[in-house]
C-alpha cells in the first residue's frame, strides 16, 4: 500500500465552523432525514431497503462536528474504526464520491476541533483523497463539483508533499473554472436552490478558514471571493423569511443546509459583514431570476427565474411564478416543499405545478419534470418588470411553458404589494381547457372559503382576508419543510372561468 503522506502542522488559528445537526443517538443508533436506523452489523452500511440519500447521509459522519460532539467520542471513535474495517475501498454507496467528499472533510474538520487522531484514520483519508481524486464528478458538475473540490482542498492543506501539493492545486483550479459560471453576478447559485446556496456558501468560508489555519490562504483567490461572498451573503439574506429560515424555491427544504443566520454568523467570525438589514421595499436579483418584495411587515419572495442552468436542471420545479407569502413570523402561502429524492411518484408530486402557489393549465405542469431529477421542455421567462410607486410596488411577468400544448396558452402574473394588502392577477392568453391557481397555505393556517370571499386563520390568531373574482374553495394540501415529513395543510384553489382571475389577500 502506498505510504500515508505526513500531516501539515497549523499556522494560525482555526475558526469554529458551524456545528451539525446531531444524528448519531446512541452507540449504533442513527437518525438521518426524520428517519431512525441502526448499523449493528457490517451490511447495515449498504442496507437496500434504504432510501440512496438516508445512507449517503450515514457515510458522510456530519456527527463528529455536530453539537456537544465531545459527549460521544467514543461512539464516534468507534464508528470510524468501523467503517474503515467494513468499508473495502471503493466498495459500497460510501466511496461514491460525493459521501466520500464530505466524510473527508468531515474527518478533517474532527481532528482540527481537537481529536487526537490515529494513524489507521490518517492511512484511510489519503486512501480516500486518493480515490476521489481519479473520480472527480464532472458528468454531475453543480454543486457536487463544488464538493470534490472542497474535499481536495481539505485533504491537500492537511496533509503535505508532492500529493498532497497535486491535490490542493487540483481542488483550487476547479474552483477557480467553475466559480464564476456556478456563481451568478448577483450572488445566487446557478442551481436556483436557496438550500444548496447556503451549503456552497458555507463550503467556501470552510476553505478560507482551513486555508488561512495552515498558511495558504491566497491573497488574489481571497481578494477576488470577498466581493463573490459578501454578494452571497446578501442573496440569501433577500430569500429568507422573517422567521429566519429559507424560502422553498426548487429543492429546498430545512434542517439540510445551515440555518441562514448561522452562515452569517460564520462568514462574520472569519472577516466577512455584508449581513445588513433588508430595508428596501424590493430587492430585484436579476441574474438569477427572484424578487423580494416588502412593506412593513409583509415580505413577498417572487419566482421568475429559469428554473437553472439548461445543462443541469436535476433540482428543479415547475414552479414558475410561484411565491411564497409571510406576515412577521408566519408563512401564510407556501410552495410544497421536499421530502424526498429518488424516482418514485412522491418525488414526482413534489416537483409538479400543482404543488406550488401558481396555476395549473390543463393538468399539465409548467415544465416536463421527469424520472427524479430530469427536465426536458421547459419555461421560460419573459416580460419582466418591476415598478416602485410611493405606497406599493408591483412585479410583473410571464413564461411560455404551456406553450406547448394544443391551444399555446401563455400564463402572465402581476404581484402588486401595498401596505394591508396583496393583489394577485393571473391571466392566460391562448386556449385551455381548464386552469387552477393555487394558494398553498403555510403549517397551521385555517381558512374559511365561502365562495367569492373568506377568511384566514394564522397560528398567532392573525386575521388575514381573501377575495376573488370567481368562487374559490379549500383543498387538503401538503406542506414538506423537511426531508422524511408530510405536514398536511390546506390551500385556496380557484379555477379560471374566463381569462383572467384576481386573488385579494388584506390583513
Amino acid at each position: 500500500m502506498t505510504p500515508s503522506p505526513s500531516c501539515r502542522a497549523l499556522t494560525s488559528e482555526w475558526a469554529p465552523p458551524i456545528e451539525r445537526n446531531i444524528s448519531f443517538v446512541g452507540p449504533t443508533q442513527v437518525r438521518f432525514l426524520n428517519q431512525d436506523g441502526s448499523i449493528e452489523t457490517a451490511a447495515q452500511w449498504n442496507n437496500p431497503v434504504r432510501d440512496k440519500l438516508w445512507l449517503y447521509n450515514l457515510h458522510y459522519f456530519d456527527d463528529l462536528n455536530a453539537g456537544d460532539a465531545a459527549a460521544r467520542d467514543g461512539w464516534h471513535r468507534s464508528l470510524v474504526d468501523r467503517w474503515i474495517a467494513e468499508n473495502a475501498p471503493g466498495q459500497g454507496n460510501g466511496w461514491e464520491a460525493y459521501p466520500t467528499s464530505l466524510r473527508i472533510v468531515n474527518w478533517i474538520k474532527w481532528a482540527l476541533n481537537g481529536t487526537q487522531f490515529e494513524e489507521s484514520w490518517r492511512d484511510s483519508l489519503a486512501v480516500q483523497a486518493r480515490w476521489l481524486e481519479r473520480r472527480i464528478e464532472w458528468h454531475l458538475l453543480g454543486n457536487h463539483l463544488l464538493a470534490n473540490a472542497k474535499a481536495l482542498v481539505f485533504a491537500g492543506l492537511f496533509f503535505e508533499g508532492p500529493e498532497a501539493e497535486r491535490w490542493l492545486s487540483r481542488g483550487f483550479d476547479i474552483y477557480r473554472q467553475q466559480l464564476p459560471e456556478q456563481i451568478l453576478a448577483d450572488g445566487g447559485h446557478f442551481e436556483r436552490s436557496p438550500m444548496y446556496h447556503a451549503i456552497i456558501l458555507e463550503d467556501i468560508l470552510d476553505v478560507l478558514n482551513v486555508a488561512r489555519a495552515f498558511g495558504f490562504e491566497d491573497s488574489t483567490l481571497t481578494g477576488s471571493w470577498r466581493t463573490m461572498i459578501e454578494r452571497m451573503q446578501l442573496w440569501l439574506r433577500a430569500m429568507t423569511h422573517p422567521d429566519g429560515q429559507i424560502s422553498f424555491f426548487n429543492d429546498a427544504a430545512f434542517g439540510i443546509a445551515a440555518t441562514p443566520g448561522a452562515v452569517d454568523s460564520y462568514a462574520r467570525r472569519l472577516g466577512f459583514d455584508a449581513a445588513r438589514e433588508q430595508s428596501a421595499t424590493f430587492v430585484n436579483l436579476s441574474d438569477s431570476g427572484y424578487v423580494r418584495l416588502q412593506i412593513d411587515d409583509a415580505v413577498v419572495i417572487i419566482d421568475v427565474a429559469p428554473i437553472g442552468p439548461d445543462y443541469l436542471p436535476g433540482h428543479a420545479h415547475a414552479d414558475t411564478l410561484s411565491f411564497e407569502f409571510s406576515l412577521g413570523l408566519e408563512r401564510v402561502v407556501v410552495n410544497g416543499g421536499t421530502s424526498v429524492y429518488g424516482n418514485g411518484s412522491q418525488r414526482q408530486r413534489e416537483r409538479s405545478t400543482a404543488a406550488h402557489s401558481t396555476v395549473e393549465i390543463d393538468e399539465e405542469n409548467s415544465s416536463e419534470v421527469w424520472s427524479g431529477f430530469r427536465v426536458a421542455r421547459r419555461a421560460r421567462v419573459r416580460d419582466l418588470s418591476v415598478c416602485e410607486q410611493p405606497n406599493s410596488v408591483t412585479v410583473t411577468a410571464a413564461h411560455d411553458g404551456y406553450g406547448r400544448l394544443a391551444g399555446k396558452p401563455i400564463h402572465r402574473r402581476r404581484w402588486t404589494l401595498q401596505a394591508g394588502n396583496l393583489v394577485v392577477t393571473d391571466i392566460i392568453d391562448g386556449r385551455y381547457r381548464r386552469a387552477v391557481a393555487r394558494f398553498h397555505l403555510g403549517s397551521g393556517l385555517k381558512i374559511d372559503a365561502n365562495g367569492k370571499s373568506g377568511t384566514i386563520i394564522s397560528p398567532s390568531n392573525r386575521r388575514l382576508g381573501w377575495q376573488a373574482s370567481v368562487p374559490a374553495s379549500a383543498e387538503a394540501s401538503h406542506w414538506h419543510p423537511e426531508f422524511g415529513t408530510d405536514v398536511p395543510t390546506e390551500c385556496l384553489a380557484i379555477v379560471f372561468d374566463g381569462p383572467h382571475i384576481e386573488t385579494v389577500f388584506t390583513w
